[in-house]
């Protein structure tokens, strides 16, 4: 894998669209950026008029050589820059990025004599990272077998729900969703929390050797971790990145 240069990037907004009820999707154009393997994350920068400064990590949503690049943020409400990229930024502003980071949790292309399944484990907006590294998979034509277990409070607060959709309609990953709060109509599970019993069932089976990542906040992420160790997953095959308020 070939690293990538990291430095400070100036981004303009050329689009910003509602994603989730509390989460903007934000298309930034970044001239000078490098391009960003699947999995990889920045630093956002903000900077008020009287010098303040403030700084958060989030996945990237997009991967590949362009110099566009895809956030998806989920507002936290007492947070300090979230609410201003959720409610506050428009079109045509600028804002500065470091990046691309992350050398662990990326996901690239196998080679031939890799085949192993992957496994990917998210907890809401923890699908972002989970989600590039599914475009990045269908787009190579990767052969790879490809899981996505998604755990989200409601039909509604599915990041990316149509490209996803489109992704495992299309056989490039199998999906399998579990709602916590409210399932849709045609649900044929009642909602309910992620236990280790239906997380041994939906993934990829220890003795099948997969690689695992997970994404979301971090007691999700513990207990997910946990739930494969007892499964029979061993420790170097399971890749993590956890989150808390922004």
């Amino acid at each position: 894998m070939t690293r990538r240069p990291t430095a400070w990037h100036t981004a303009t907004v050329v689009d910003v669209r509602p994603e989730t009820p509390t989460a903007k999707r934000l298309d930034l154009d970044v001239p000078t950026w490098p391009g960003n393997d699947a999995g990889a994350h920045l630093d956002l920068r903000l900077t008020a008029p009287d010098g303040y400064q403030a700084s958060r990590s989030y996945s990237i949503a997009s991967s590949g050589d362009g110099t566009r690049v895809v956030l998806a943020v989920d507002e936290v409400p007492d947070g300090e820059v979230s609410p201003f990229l959720v409610h506050d930024l428009r079109v045509g502003d600028e804002i500065e990025v470091h990046g691309p980071l992350g050398a662990f949790f990326v996901w690239t292309t196998p080679t031939d004599d890799d085949p192993r399944p992957v496994q990917l484990i998210a907890g809401g907006s923890g699908v972002v990272p989970l989600y590039a590294m599914a475009r990045a998979h269908a787009v190579a034509g990767d052969a790879s077998e490809f899981r996505l277990l998604y755990s989200v409070r409601t039909p509604d607060d599915v990041f990316f729900r149509d490209e996803i959709a489109a992704l495992a309609e299309s056989g490039a990953v199998d999906l399998d969703l579990v709602f916590t709060r409210s399932s849709p109509p045609e649900a044929s599970v009642p909602p309910g929390r992620l236990t280790a019993e239906r997380l041994r069932d939906a993934v990829v089976p220890a003795a099948h050797d997969p690689r695992v990542y997970v994404c979301g906040p971090t007691p999700f992420v513990e207990a997910v971790s946990r739930w494969l160790l007892d499964a029979g997953h061993r420790p170097g095959d399971i890749r993590t990145e956890r989150f808390g308020g922004s």
